[in-house]
């Protein structure tokens, strides 16, 4: 697989400085359990984010719009948060 450089993202960020705060906004989405727009590809959050905004499926302008969990995602962390929580006791 080849790598994402910053070159393949700033076609669709302004600058450098810019794609850090969006590529980490996007990494948090992710480890949050956000739909994935590229296949993973044994990738970890930050490479993820940095390969979907050099594909064009994040940008600044939809960024806010993407941090919506699909319910069934909600439920599952819902459940293991409560699983954790009997089994601690």
């Amino acid at each position: 697989m080849a790598r994402v450089t910053i070159e393949d993202c700033l076609g669709n960020v302004e600058n450098r400085f810019k794609l850090v705060l969006l590529a980490s906004e996007r990494a948090r989405q992710l480890q949050h359990g956000a739909t994935e727009f590229l296949p993973r590809l044994k990738d970890k959050d930050t490479v993820l984010a940095l390969r979907e905004i050099a594909a064009g499926h994040v940008t600044p302008d939809n960024i806010a719009s993407l941090h919506r969990i699909p319910d069934s995602h909600q439920r599952d962390r819902e459940q293991e948060q409560l699983h954790l929580q009997l089994t601690t006791f």
